[in-house]
């Protein structure tokens, strides 16, 4: 039998086996079992409903710009006509570049976790689809990562704008926040996902689009929340 850490032990006794707690006071709980060193991130975790009524099974994608952003800190990369290279600059990019930098990724020598590229230049940058689509990197308009608007779209990227999509189970999942936000600052973006995936339920299905709801941290245990629907 696996032995398992002192850590894992200590943290284990705090769980709440089918019990659904309160959103007031789950936070305290997950924060009780994030023992790492680092500055977890707090996740939600939901499950919702596939079923319509009519026209096959849902499927969830959008994205959701939380008040209280997430903590985390993302590299932005920015493809643009040569002209708006300095605009791009300016917008807080942290790699801007044009033909130059579409040849590094098709070197797959490249060094960001999100990419946003202008209308013009998709047409040079669609035939890498398959070293970008793997890594959630292709530039979809629907997620706001197709842009003239170069500004706006890299500020959302860093202040709260979230992707969420479902698997083939009906899973969907979230960072909300971090170890180190302040309770009210995470029940705010609890809140504000909720509702906006509540947003997404089509007209075509019946009962409830959200099945269940879990918070947990990164290193931590899940806690069922009371009312997550």
């Amino acid at each position: 039998m696996k032995k398992r850490s002192k850590r894992y032990n200590e943290i284990l006794k705090l769980s709440e086996k089918e019990k659904k707690v309160d959103i007031k006071k789950v936070f305290d709980l997950v924060k009780k079992t994030s023992t790492a060193k680092f500055d977890e991130s707090i996740d939600i975790s939901l499950k919702i409903n596939l079923k319509q009524s009519k026209g096959g099974d849902f499927n969830l994608r959008s994205i959701i710009k939380l008040p209280k952003a997430t903590g985390k800190k993302f590299r932005v990369a920015v493809i643009c006509e040569q002209d708006k290279i300095e605009e791009a600059r300016k917008s807080g990019a942290d790699l801007v570049g044009s033909d130059d930098l579409i040849e590094k990724i098709e070197s797959k020598k490249f060094d960001f976790n999100k990419l946003i590229c202008t209308p013009a230049m998709m047409s040079k940058l669609g035939k890498h689809g398959k070293v970008l689509g793997p890594k959630g990197l292709m530039p979809n308009p629907k997620l706001g990562t197709v842009s003239n608007n170069i500004k706006k779209a890299v500020e959302d990227i860093k202040n709260g704008l979230v992707e969420v999509k479902n698997d083939k189970d009906g899973n969907v999942g979230s960072s909300i926040g971090r170890k180190s936000f302040n309770n009210e600052d995470l029940i705010n973006n609890f809140n504000f996902f909720i509702d906006a995936i509540k947003k997404e339920k089509p007209d075509t299905m019946k009962g409830e689009l959200i099945k269940s709801t879990y918070i947990t941290s990164s290193m931590g245990i899940s806690y069922r929340v009371a009312g997550g629907k």
